[in-house]
């Protein structure tokens, strides 16, 4: 009876897991034909289309929870260190090098443009430090009161909260550099996607690991991602405003990934053991996303 009832369990699962992979192409679809439809500015639709593939990135990286709770912690790990390798190549030739050009172009030396980039990218990594310090100073009782489960850990909600708002910078980028006019800027964001989809699936698992549902855990992995299409419009908008914004957009974006990528992404994939494999993620990952910027940008 036993084995009935896994077999039937483990059948629905699948479906569920298929119907969420067709729904999810369906909804990509329809949201392509209603850009056409809006007409919105080349630029901010340019923005919205990055920003969307970045949310579904997360969304399809959140569908395997539906099939399986656990994953082996080796895998986990190297798609981590993947998604870090990912993002360190984003930063330095869709971000850094795109930005320093960017000054330069507006009639600054390359010493005074350097100097503009690293001021960029350092008061983006204070800024999102200063949210990273709030977000983990939040009192526990408070999350629990806030959420209708509270046998998930306050612990797993932050680590959560923490993901989704490490989210933010990404889709600033994909705005900075779509509202610029960047020619990287479609390899920027399927690059970001790509890294997305280890973060969606490390949100759902988690959560289902924790005790919370699959399909809850599903629909919240796959929800993380939505706060990078709004960042990726509002950005394109602010930055079409000026042109010095370009620069100094971009390395805000940088320095934000930067501090994400050093102060959570690589320590995590290297906390359980598995450095070698966590390293040679970031290898792949960074040779993956350079070769889409520069061969295919």
């Amino acid at each position: 009876m036993g084995t009935e009832t896994l077999a039937i369990t483990s059948g629905r699962m699948f479906r569920y897991a298929v119907g969420s992979l067709l729904l999810l192409a369906g909804m990509t679809l329809l949201v392509a034909h209603g850009l056409q439809w809006l007409d919105l500015a080349p630029r901010l639709s340019r923005a919205l289309q990055g920003g969307a593939i970045c949310a579904l990135g997360t969304a399809l990286g959140a569908v395997p929870v539906l099939v399986i709770r656990r994953m082996p912690q080796a895998l986990s790990d190297t798609l981590l260190g993947f998604g870090a390798g990912v993002m360190l190549a984003a930063t330095a030739f869709s971000l850094i090098v795109p930005g320093i050009a960017a000054a330069e172009s507006l009639g600054l030396t390359p010493w005074t443009a350097s100097g503009l980039i690293c001021f960029g990218i350092l008061l983006g990594a204070l800024g999102l430090y200063l949210v990273d310090r709030r977000l983990s100073g939040a009192s526990p009782q408070m999350l629990i009161g806030t959420l209708e489960h509270p046998v998930i850990p306050p612990r797993i909600w932050l680590f959560v909260f923490a993901i989704i708002a490490h989210n933010i910078p990404e889709g600033m980028a994909v705005g900075v550099s779509a509202g610029g006019g960047m020619p990287e800027a479609d390899s920027l964001a399927m690059g970001i996607a790509l890294q997305d989809v280890p973060e969606g699936l490390v949100i759902a698992l988690v959560l289902a690991g924790a005790g919370m549902s699959r399909v809850r855990a599903f629909l919240i992995g796959a929800a993380s991602g939505l706060v990078e299409p709004v960042f990726a419009v509002l950005c394109a908008w602010l930055v079409s405003l000026a042109q010095v914004l370009l620069p100094l957009g971009l390395a805000l974006a940088a320095g934000a990934m930067l501090l994400v990528v050093t102060h959570e992404v690589i320590p995590e994939s290297r906390r359980h053991g598995h450095d070698k494999l966590a390293s040679l993620g970031l290898l792949i990952g960074f040779c993956l996303m350079m070769v889409m910027d520069t061969a295919l940008g």
